[in-house]
């Protein structure tokens, strides 16, 4: 069978290498490069660069490409919506485009009497949830979780944990933001009480650090995206909606990652039973076209009043039309089911390769958002960020594309098209199966 990956000159290409350097005169050093390969085009799971080099994509533009590059029938959307109006503001002009997405998400994050407010990206929905919950509770503060990713937006990024690179030099922050643990079984004192720990940490916060009569909302992810693709204990965020209901705080899931389907589930906060209040999606939404999502209960979603939400390009007719195309293709193709396939391969492959790589500490995910976290000592649990920074690069100068994340920048993430070919798929996990034995002391 033909290989997907077709390398005809090193990476970068001596086309991609002129670019670069032109972008090194002209685009600021904070827009630093993963891959030194300008992209030409791409479909599916594949990427070809301007020098013809093939390779497959692992990393689905962090998580936007669920449905594969340059899908025929997004594509087709976005050209016959950008033929009709390519823009005009929806609450200027209203467009049928938006109100049938609206429909759509109310429908498929649970139903009954809930409305959606668009926007253009994940730290815009973060920050409008938080308007929502403050106009509808008439209360000030937020409460967030060590490992979490919320955007890089003044109150995103307040609420975001990481210092590096997210926030050094970036403040002050926002005021009455109270971050808390995360249940993190790997690293835990006691996995085995690791939402027992974490729920008693928040019911002491409640106490000792903030009155929870003042706090709005909870933000959490339902799965850890950048902290390290972290699942938590169900019990955790069960116990994290019981304590907030019975304080009267909203419970707001940040799906942004782990949203339209990934997990197996079109959100994962259904894997996990988990019911928040008010639901955030962005990426995958719309393929990758600026467009976010905030959906929550009537009461909330309607209490900042007329005019108080919004923005030129918030809910843009293109990008609604493109996230419709995404949401078909997700259910006609069956890539619920095709997120749990692909999962179960890179699980099982993972699971071989640490019977003979030590440096391998953890194997966690759901659905196809899988994580593996390198360590140094199985033992110690001492972070490896140096292995997977060398297995990321030797990996990707074969032609795979991976990307890392977590505290400690030693988790390999898995966010690929789920499109993606059964050889496509196996294609990719040989170069990473050779690759991470060969790096390892083991």
């Amino acid at each position: 069978m033909e290989r997907a990956i077709r390398l005809v000159t090193d990476i970068p290409g001596p086309r991609s290498a002129a670019v670069l350097e032109r972008k090194s005169r002209v685009v600021c050093d904070a827009l630093d490069i993963h891959v030194p390969a300008v992209i030409d085009h791409g479909s599916g799971a594949r990427v070809t660069d301007i020098d013809g080099n093939t390779m497959l994509d692992f990393s689905g533009g962090l998580g936007c490409q669920l449905v594969g590059y340059s899908h025929p029938r997004v594509v087709e959307a976005v050209r016959r919506q950008a033929e009709k109006v390519s823009h005009t503001d929806f609450s200027v002009i209203p467009y049928e485009e938006y109100v049938e997405l609206a429909e759509r998400l109310v429908s498929l994050t649970g139903g009954g009497d809930r409305k959606v407010a668009l926007f253009n990206s994940g730290a815009e929905a973060v920050e409008n949830a938080v308007k929502f919950a403050r106009a509808a509770t008439g209360r000030p503060a937020i409460v967030c979780f060590e490992g979490g990713f919320s955007g890089r937006t003044l109150l995103a990024m307040t609420l975001t944990s990481r210092h590096k690179p997210y926030k050094q030099g970036f403040g002050p922050f926002a005021p009455e933001v109270y971050r808390l643990p995360y249940a993190y079984p790997y690293r835990s004192s006691d996995p085995d009480r690791a939402a027992e720990l974490a729920l008693e940490a928040l019911e002491r916060a409640f106490v000792t650090v903030v009155d929870p009569a003042s706090v709005a909302a909870a933000v959490v992810e339902p799965i850890q995206g950048e902290g390290g693709f972290v699942v938590p204990p169900a019990e955790f965020l069960h116990g994290l909606a019981s304590l907030c209901r019975r304080h009267g705080i909203l419970v707001v899931a940040d799906e942004i990652q782990t949203g339209c389907g990934r997990t197996g589930s079109f959100l994962a906060s259904d894997a996990l039973g988990f019911k928040p209040d008010i639901v955030l999606l962005a990426k995958a939404l719309a393929s990758g076209y600026p467009l976010s999502a905030v959906i929550g209960p009537r009461e909330v979603m309607d209490a900042p009043g007329p005019s108080a939400i919004g923005g030129t390009y918030v809910g843009n007719p293109v990008a609604c039309a493109a996230a419709n195309a995404v949401l078909t293709v997700i259910e006609e193709e069956g890539l619920l089911e095709r997120a749990e396939k692909v999962g179960k391969a890179i699980r099982t492959r993972w699971e071989a390769v640490a019977e003979d790589v030590p440096e391998v500490g953890d194997i966690r995910g759901l659905g196809a958002m899988i994580g593996v976290e390198f360590v140094s000592d199985r033992t110690t649990k001492t972070p490896n960020e140096e292995f997977l920074g060398n297995f990321v690069r030797r990996a990707m100068s074969r032609g795979a594309i991976t990307v890392s994340c977590g505290l400690y920048h030693n988790v390999l993430r898995y966010l690929l098209p789920l499109v993606i070919s059964d050889a496509e798929l196996e294609e990719g996990l040989d170069i990473m199966d050779q690759t991470a034995r060969e790096l390892s002391t083991g």
